[in-house]
């Protein structure tokens, strides 16, 4: 490791891990099983995390349910079901509203989408304890300017390599002088350079954050490489797009590389919208509901109604 990576990534817990497991001022749980969880996906070419994006409190039930080991709450996806597009519409109030009615629903860890901290390095700090008091176990924070938008999309920008380190900075200050929180520190720097990119991402990580990600990354080849040039020392993340720039990829495959985990952020958006326009277009051409329709028990279960029930005569027994 560098001397910086010495000094600011480095771990002193004396544990098994290669990195520290607590870093914040103050313990934060689900921060703890958050970096775990992407420690030992990193040191083992065989692991990955996987976690197809949320954007809600149900969508969030339903990525637990189905046995992903988190939540990631994605500013595309939020910015969705507002009617709006991930253009920076969006701000710190409706992403904390969000991270605590997400926190509430489910038991994994919650990363969220942090963007680009909603402002200069005050409002990145603030961004990023608000999200850990909220109960997020991790914050991905990015270099675009603001507005920021979807990296997979056109025209954006970044700003520059010192603003980017001084971003970064602030967010671990936060971390380290507040609530523990995995800092995922995100570069779409590849719009000027497969070089800047990892200039960026490897400053970034030297500044303290626990992971990295390189955004729209367009070949295999770079993929591999973009790996090998991070080196050892650095977890790495990867967002997979269906349809995006960055080619798909099986987890074996993205293990093999060496990533540590990978984001689906389209994934559970685009089946949503594709169902639920079937079924409009269905009560459209018939009165009766269309045969994809879940049976109402089904629907009922899904949105917790059998939590409530069993909390309910629980609650009616101690009385």
């Amino acid at each position: 490791m560098s001397p910086a990576q010495v000094s600011k990534n480095s771990h002193a817990n004396g544990s098994e891990y290669p990195y520290p497991l607590e870093r914040g001022a103050q313990r934060n749980e689900s921060a703890t099983r958050l970096r775990k969880l992407m420690v030992e996906a990193h040191i083992d070419p065989t692991k990955i995390v996987q976690h197809p994006i949320a954007w809600d409190g149900l969508t969030a039930r339903l990525v637990e349910e189905a046995g992903f080991p988190m939540v990631f709450l994605g500013g595309y996806a939020v910015s969705a079901s507002h009617g709006l597009a991930d253009a920076g519409y969006l701000g710190f109030a409706e992403m904390v509203h969000r991270t605590l009615e997400v926190c509430r629903v489910v038991d994994v860890p919650v990363m969220v989408d942090g963007d680009t901290g909603y402002g200069n390095e005050v409002n990145v700090r603030r961004t990023v304890q608000g999200y850990a008091k909220a109960g997020a176990a991790g914050i991905m924070i990015e270099d675009q300017v603001s507005p920021k938008r979807c990296g997979h999309t056109k025209d954006k920008k970044v700003i520059s390599f010192d603003d980017a380190i001084s971003r970064i900075r602030a967010a671990v200050a936060a971390r380290n002088e507040g609530v523990d929180i995995f800092i995922l520190a995100r570069t779409d720097a590849h719009i000027i350079s497969y070089e800047e990119a990892i200039r960026r991402a490897k400053a970034f990580f030297d500044e303290g954050a626990d992971a990295v990600a390189i955004e729209a990354i367009t070949s295999v080849d770079e993929m591999k490489r973009s790996r090998q040039d991070l080196g050892p020392n650095i977890p790495s993340f990867i967002n997979i797009i269906e349809g995006g720039k960055t080619p798909s990829m099986s987890y074996d495959d993205l293990a093999a590389m060496g990533y540590c985990s990978v984001a689906y952020p389209l994934t559970l958006l685009a089946a949503g919208i594709k169902a639920m326009r079937e079924a409009l277009q269905g009560l459209l051409r018939k009165t009766e509901s269309p045969d994809m329709i879940m049976r109402f028990e089904d629907v009922c279960s899904a949105v917790g109604f059998q939590e409530y029930w069993d909390l309910a005569e629980k609650l009616t027994k101690v009385q």
